[in-house]
């Protein structure tokens, strides 16, 4: 059932991937100030809406992993963070990309920028934390506080440009009076929006699977080695 599921997910994260990139070059319409590199942000912003999902998962696994020392929740906040990580590699990517056309620059130290630089630094160093503590259950509960304490970032990088004057633009969803999108754009970026969730879902659940038979490894390791352990005592 399982490997039904994920052939099921990958079909349609295929027929996604192909329709928002067919939308992007051939249906949006080419943005009359910035031009063509505009269509950067059909990649840009679900990039971004996604890196939040993944650090939300971080967040409410951690909390519950706290709550019950259920090792499967460190599991899910594990894979979630390094799919989190990589969806906000990415925009830090993309986002310079777009910028250098349209601000004349790579990068500015503008806000909503350097608060996702932190999120980024936040996330990467819950990923380091895990690396160098051995002890299992001490590197869970330090790595869920970081998972949880670490989330406060997101909301400041979304309301970043509704707080600040930043070199973003205003938003142009939930902006306000004036904001808003052409239909064929909004349509566009729905799309992708749907198709990156499914990559996210994919990678997560892949994630997920090699994060299981590791610890099914570990658990099969330790009782071997304290079988041995037992048959060196007799």
């Amino acid at each position: 059932m399982a490997r039904r599921s994920g052939m099921i997910l990958d079909a349609a994260l295929l027929i996604a991937m192909a329709a928002a990139f067919g939308m992007i070059f051939f249906y949006a319409p080419i943005e009359s100030e910035m031009g063509i590199v505009q269509k950067i942000f059909y990649v840009h912003v679900p990039l971004a809406w996604n890196a939040f999902l993944g650090f939300g998962i971080v967040f409410f696994s951690s909390f519950r992993y706290l709550a019950t020392r259920d090792p499967k929740w460190d599991m899910r906040a594990l894979s979630a963070a390094e799919v989190g990580v990589l969806f906000t590699t990415l925009v830090l990517i993309t986002g310079p990309i777009w910028a250098k056309p349209v601000w004349g620059i790579w990068w500015t130290w503008d806000a909503r920028l350097t608060l996702t630089l932190v999120l980024w630094l936040i996330y990467v160093g819950y990923l380091m934390l895990r690396r160098y503590i051995e002890s299992p259950e001490r590197r869970a509960v330090l790595a869920a506080v970081v998972g949880v304490t670490g989330f406060i970032d997101v909301p400041l990088v979304y309301f970043a440009i509704r707080w600040w004057r930043t070199q973003h633009p205003q938003p142009v969803i939930a902006g306000g009076e004036g904001s808003g999108l052409d239909p064929r754009m909004a349509t566009t970026l729905w799309i992708c929006v749907a198709a990156f969730t499914l990559l996210f879902v994919a990678l997560y659940r892949r994630r997920l699977a090699i994060e299981a038979m590791r610890a099914r490894a570990e658990a099969l390791r330790d009782d071997a080695e304290a079988a041995r352990m037992e048959g060196a005592r007799s």
